[in-house]
């Protein structure tokens, strides 16, 4: 039985909506709230949208191995504390960490009892539909974002699990039954 769980999905693809839909019913699971070296927006807490530190207080926390995982993203660092998810699974909670298939990944190298979950698109037509719908993006953006969607499907056959996002109940219970009822 794993402690941590991991979710990955292109974007456009409802991960966030999913996983906010298992939180609320499932308040004892925590949800990792990553490390960053960026500046807060207006709005974001400390602690809850990310743990805000200096470039050196993270560069310190990297050479003392106290960072599952992390990437570099316009000269911010981006990491998983340690300290904190071995503190939560010592207290007997499922941890939950939305993470990027490279990120996946490397959890899955350091710890080979975490479970990676792969929540797909119905189709890339529909994962692009949906893109536009927001009304967000540039053609551009799109066209990045659909091109990046297609290398991490490929990627997804290194998860244990994928959920398709077709009808989002179905997918909140299917992520449930991974991460709640453990099943294999």
């Amino acid at each position: 039985m794993s402690d941590v769980f991991v979710v990955s999905a292109p974007s456009g693809t409802g991960k966030g909506t999913v996983i906010k839909r298992l939180l609320a019913d499932y308040p004892d699971v925590y949800y990792s709230v990553s490390m960053t070296t960026r500046a807060p927006r207006e709005g974001e807490v400390d602690g809850v949208d990310y743990h805000f530190v200096s470039r050196e207080a993270f560069i310190n926390k990297l050479e003392n191995n106290e960072i599952l995982e992390f990437t570099e993203y316009c000269d911010n660092f981006y990491g998983t504390p340690l300290d904190i998810l071995k503190a939560q699974i010592a207290n007997g909670r499922k941890c939950l960490l939305e993470l990027d298939v490279i990120g996946a990944k490397n959890v899955k190298k350091i710890m080979p009892d975490a479970v990676l979950v792969f929540i797909a698109p119905p189709s890339l037509e529909e994962l692009e539909r949906r893109l536009r719908k927001r009304g967000t993006e540039t053609e551009k953006s799109i066209r990045k974002r659909l091109a990046t969607a297609r290398k991490e499907m490929r990627a997804r056959k290194y998860f244990d699990f994928t959920v398709i996002n077709d009808d989002l109940d179905a997918a909140v219970a299917a992520l449930e039954n991974i991460i709640i009822n453990e099943v294999k």
